[in-house]
């Protein structure tokens, strides 16, 4: 990130809106909830998922007429601009519905924002330990701590898998962990982006929409991280795509030892 006023300025609102939309979370959180299914019983939505994208797009759309949104909910999960050219923001308003309504916790707010389609800052409520995660042009934080990645073998460390890959042995992911400490699954791909910026984990593997890594992506990259689709590419900001983070350091042996393509 260019360290100009305008993307300092746009951080310093974003953490403001994000960090509002967590109070209003845990305000709130004992209210009834209206709870509806969008594309399957494991995909749901809540009026607390419509009310906070509201609350942040109208912030957004008050001080920045002009930038382009994409967000999770109803009306703006295809928006159609220019990916590589325009200034937009990317919302994933409660990230882990399901946790949010049965264990109320492990879920968060989750906001990106691209300048002139460069990524410029990201930012992951933890809304229950109001820990935010959010970087600017150098450095990446938790609140006020300051995050830096200690390299990690896979032999010692733990990896966060989707149940589903995990389940099919996508791409022998599964085969995979089995020489690793480890697989945690979390239902939640903020919170298993921050414990990637922790260092609990050391790789991420999912299967993902634009606004599932958006945040993660750019946090995790100032820390060293490449986030790549399973087929080596760049994630398009467009479709759902299988999507991985971990340290550069330790691509090669992934694609070694896997079925993910460099």
């Amino acid at each position: 990130m260019k360290d100009n006023l305008f993307a300092l300025k746009k951080l310093k609102q974003a953490k403001t809106w994000v960090r509002e939309a967590g109070a209003f979370l845990r305000d709130n959180i004992h209210q009834t909830l209206e709870v509806s299914q969008k594309s399957n019983f494991s995909d749901l939505v809540t009026n607390f998922d419509q009310r906070v994208q509201e609350i942040i797009i109208e912030e957004i759309m008050k001080n920045y007429p002009e930038d382009k949104i994409l967000a999770e909910e109803a009306g703006r999960n295809t928006a159609a601009f220019d990916r590589s050219q325009d200034n937009f923001w990317v919302l994933d308003p409660i990230d882990g519905t399901i946790n949010f309504v049965v264990q109320q916790d492990n879920f968060a707010v989750m906001l990106a924002y691209y300048e002139k389609g460069q990524p410029q800052f990201g930012l992951i409520l933890d809304v229950m330990a109001d820990k935010l995660y959010w970087n600017n042009a150098q450095e990446v934080y938790c609140n006020d701590r300051k995050l830096s990645y200690k390299p990690q073998a896979f032999e010692k460390s733990l990896l966060s898998i989707n149940s589903m890959i995990y389940r099919k042995n996508l791409y022998k992911l599964t085969d995979f962990s089995l020489t690793t400490l480890g697989v945690r699954m979390l239902g939640s791909a903020g919170m298993a982006y921050a414990d990637l910026l922790e260092g609990k984990t050391v790789a991420y593997f999912s299967l993902l929409q634009p606004w599932d890594y958006a945040a993660g992506g750019i946090l995790t990259e100032k820390l060293g991280f490449v986030t790549k689709t399973f087929e080596g590419a760049k994630p398009n900001l467009i479709d759902r795509q299988y999507v991985y983070s971990l340290p550069a350091h330790l691509v090669e042996q992934l694609i070694q030892r896997t079925d993910i393509i460099l």
